[in-house]
């Protein structure tokens, strides 16, 4: 069995960018863009490692601690394929080149995936994680990239260094997170949560709304007030205007530790809001949130 991590690294993300995954010491490659996001960098390093070992008559075991990228090639193409490569909202796939090369090079091949914790010392996470920053800093500084010897048997990119690749799409000035992906049909369970969280049969109900909150969870609202969980619970009421949620963002900080970026919008007020949801056993529950007062 060939067993390989494959990292992706991006200095400013999108910014200057780089791949890699990694063997050992004799046996790994890596490249880059002068613009381009972690994402790519997780997806191209796959792609690569899959090309490369083509011809390998061996199982593969690839380590990558993205979900995004896991997830992507495991759970959601065959319904983004279905669906023309967009997501289930309608709008399309990110990064829908890289994933396509990678459907198209996974058949035949017996691939397996296992996520691991990035920055955690684990030895090839770690390994293909310098290679990927030292290709993203090389772009950075206009430097050659070295690009590893590659796969044995298979031709190198390049002996010691790689010229500039092209960028598989015009990056998005923001990449998506691991759960704007998700092609389910239903919500990331905490963006379902924090919906519950605004609705009056919750906000009607104080043992439900208490299961749903952290026992250390903060609030801030838009004076800068802080409040803890008791305080908070013992003024909750359903809102005298309804109100509107809408998604700004969604960002995985930490396994089982979600970031929410939305707005609530009522009749009367605006508010964009920051919330930290974390799961503990089978829930998620609302560790902090912090509101703002906006027009917008």
């Amino acid at each position: 069995m060939i067993i390989a991590a494959a990292d992706g690294s991006s200095l400013s993300n999108p910014g200057p960018a780089g791949w890699a995954w990694f063997v050992d010491g004799d046996t790994w490659a890596a490249g880059g863009w002068p613009h381009g996001t972690n994402n790519m960098g997780e997806l191209k390093a796959v792609l690569d490692l899959l090309e490369q070992t083509a011809e390998a008559d061996d199982d593969l075991l690839i380590l990558c601690d993205s979900q995004y990228v896991i997830n992507s090639v495991t759970k959601w193409m065959p319904g983004w394929k279905r669906k023309g490569w967009k997501k289930a909202d309608g709008k399309p796939v990110q990064n829908v080149d890289l994933l396509q090369a990678i459907d198209a090079a996974l058949p035949g091949r017996r691939v397996t995936f296992e996520w691991v914790k990035g920055h955690a010392g684990h030895e090839l996470n770690e390994a293909a994680d310098a290679r990927a920053r030292a290709a993203a800093t090389a772009y950075q500084q206009r430097q050659p990239v070295n690009a590893g010897p590659g796969f044995p048997g298979t031709p190198a990119a390049s002996a010691a260094s790689c010229t500039p690749e092209a960028a598989p799409a015009p990056v998005p000035a923001a990449e998506p997170d691991l759960f704007s992906e998700a092609e389910a049909a239903t919500e990331h369970p905490a963006i379902a949560s924090q919906r519950r969280w605004l609705s009056d049969e919750l906000r009607g109900d104080r043992d439900a709304a208490a299961e749903l909150l952290h026992p250390r969870f903060t609030g801030v609202d838009t004076r800068g007030v802080s409040s803890g969980k008791g305080r908070i619970l013992a003024s909750l009421a359903p809102f005298p205007d309804p109100v509107s949620m809408e998604i700004d963002g969604v960002e995985e900080l930490a396994p089982w530790v979600v970031l929410v970026r939305w707005h609530a919008r009522s009749r009367s007020a605006v508010s964009a809001h920051a919330s930290v949801w974390v799961k503990q056993g089978d829930a998620w529950r609302l560790r902090f949130d912090q509101a703002t007062a906006t027009t917008r």
